[in-house]
């Protein structure tokens, strides 16, 4: 080979070395944001339920009103609530 095919021959290898590390960068970063999404899905679903729970007038409440209806709890005049003895 001539001195000039050996020079182009070592650009061609030192550029695919640049390459193969930047691909490996790239896909170290896919696998981040890919674990990042996953726990901002998770995320998301946690504040719906939340959101759903807070929208509900008082959830605790009601259900304490039900178990004195029933007999389970006695509601105090002051509004809280006592086990029934």
């Amino acid at each position: 080979m001539t001195h000039e095919a050996d020079g182009l021959l070592e650009r061609i290898t030192a550029r695919c070395a640049e390459l193969d590390g930047l691909e490996e960068q790239l896909a170290n970063q896919l696998v981040e944001v890919r674990a990042e999404r996953d726990e901002l899905a998770v995320a998301e679903k946690v504040v719906e339920r939340m959101s759903e729970q807070l929208a509900e007038p008082e959830p605790l409440r009601g259900k304490l009103v039900r178990l004195a209806d029933r007999g389970w709890l006695r509601k105090l005049p002051d509004g809280r609530f006592t086990t029934r003895l």
